[in-house]
């Protein structure tokens, strides 16, 4: 497990939305830090732009970034960004549907696209030489998008196909879904990116027009391209292709936030599976505005950062607590994880999953993890485990810097989320100063039970012989999906 920004991002993951990822990354040139793009310009309406040079390799990664994510839906409309970025590849005023991507292939190009809670993206990977016709075809779709009844009527079925794959018939997932659920009462954020089947069911072509009429608009978009370019003719490009759109009033987005949580939350699901699982989630910061500055001084910063090098302490495949405790010595759970969910607009969680080995009960999975914290909240750590956690992040962040694609990721999300590229920086100098005291202060702070949301797993047979009931729940949630 790795720490810095490559956080263990559970909740996307989950989600089985963004797609297309692996078989992206550049091969490792030793780009420049994510805090000094070599070009860093916002055009007159609004549309910023960055541009990361290096010349190691005669390739060009091509980003477009949308500042709405599933955080910006409302209730009854959830999985509009989405679905809409389904329809962005269903063609444009003088594209046919599915010729865009066709246009990328034969450009020997990859292209896909990923929707996020916070964020929708767009991506392109090509020879340099083609940079200029992507940049062209992508702003074709971001300001001349044809939403067609007939395409949209046929694309909500395979959004509703995909959920029913990725969601409804995986445990995890479903889990997952219904776990954030129950932690969030108020904030968006307890929302499925992918939308609730009920609000996919009943999404109408003028909901999704009037998405893209609000969201897509310059002053709400982000460009960025990394690789062996020259930033002065990216400019020159996205001056022709996005300079004449129009900049348009946003809508005001309000906090919505989330009243505090004062007791435990529980819940139950039951589900066709192999295995028995617990889910364990804690209320915890996210790398947002609000937290306010990435310093050595600054306990909010500080404890964000502990928190990650907490996670990499409990479920480090080789030497992680929670690993050598119930995988390797008691063999009384098959996997553990934990993580946080990092950059993001909206509140967070800190997820700790345990699958069970076959007759362990999970409330006493539960109370091994619970003592394996409180362990640490009295004890701290050694200063031998702590110096190997800081080793493990500085080699992470380095090797995320070769990545033409986590450069350009991290430098957007960073953005996106209200916060500066010097954030990129500041994290690693922060890491440097964590002590064993901050692992003390988070372990005691936030694993609490006032903050905690706890999920347990029940299998049913894979064959169907048993039917599928309503599992109890402190708030008396089916254990299916909710609407």
């Amino acid at each position: 497990m790795t720490i810095g920004f490559r956080f263990k991002e559970r909740a996307q993951r989950a989600a089985g939305v963004i797609v297309g990822l692996i078989g992206v990354l550049l091969t490792p040139t030793l780009w420049a830090s994510t805090s000094q793009p070599t070009l860093d310009q916002t055009l007159a309406n609004g549309l910023r732009v960055l541009v990361y040079e290096n010349r190691r390799a005669p390739t060009a990664l091509h980003m477009v970034w949308v500042k709405a994510g599933s955080i910006d839906e409302s209730s009854g409309a959830t999985g509009l960004a989405h679905v809409l970025e389904h329809m962005m590849f269903k063609g444009t005023k003088t594209l046919a549907p599915g010729e865009f991507s066709r246009r990328i292939a034969a450009l020997g190009g990859r292209e896909n696209a990923f929707t996020a809670k916070d964020y929708t993206g767009y991506f392109q990977q090509v020879h340099r030489d083609s940079l200029r016709e992507v940049m062209r075809l992508e702003a074709e779709r971001q300001r001349f998008l044809k939403i067609d009844e007939a395409e949209f009527k046929k694309e909500i079925q395979v959004v509703m196909e995909e959920r029913r794959l990725r969601t409804d018939d995986n445990p995890s997932s479903l889990a997952h879904e219904m776990l954030v659920s129950q932690a969030f009462q108020v904030s968006p954020v307890r929302n499925p990116i992918i939308g609730w089947m009920n609000d996919l069911e009943n999404l109408t072509i003028h909901d999704v027009r009037q998405w893209y009429a609000t969201w897509y608009a310059p002053n709400n978009l982000i460009l960025v391209v990394a690789g062996d370019v020259k930033a002065q003719e990216v400019l020159a490009w996205a001056k022709e292709f996005y300079g004449s759109m129009k900049a348009r009033p946003l809508p005001t987005r309000k906090p919505q936030s989330e009243p505090e949580q004062n007791g435990v939350r529980r819940v139950a699901l039951k589900a066709p599976a192999q295995n028995a699982f617990l889910m364990l989630a804690y209320k915890a910061p996210t790398l947002r505005e609000s937290l306010g500055p990435l310093g050595v001084t600054q306990t909010a910063a500080r404890d964000l950062v502990a928190l990650d090098v907490l996670s990499t302490l409990l479920d480090d495949p080789g030497t992680g607590r929670l690993t050598k405790r119930l995988v390797q010595q008691e063999r009384s759970a098959i996997s553990v994880g934990a993580g946080s969910e990092g950059i993001s607009r909206g509140p967070g969680l800190f997820y700790i999953d345990v699958t069970a080995s076959p007759g362990v009960t999970l409330p006493s999975l539960e109370a091994k993890v619970k003592q394996e914290i409180a362990r640490i909240a009295k004890d701290g750590v050694d200063e031998q485990e702590l110096t190997r956690v800081k080793r493990q992040a500085k080699a992470s962040q380095v090797f995320r810097q070769d990545s033409a694609f986590s450069l350009a990721m991290e430098a957007a999300r960073l953005l996106l989320a209200g916060r500066t590229l010097a954030d990129s920086d500041a994290w690693l100098t922060v890491l440097e100063d964590i002590r064993s005291d901050d692992l003390k202060r988070v372990a005691a702070r936030y694993f609490i039970d006032d903050q905690l949301t706890a999920l347990e797993f029940e299998p049913l047979p894979l064959d169907g012989s048993a039917k599928r009931g309503k599992a109890p729940s402190a708030f008396g949630a089916s254990t299916g999906t909710r609407h």
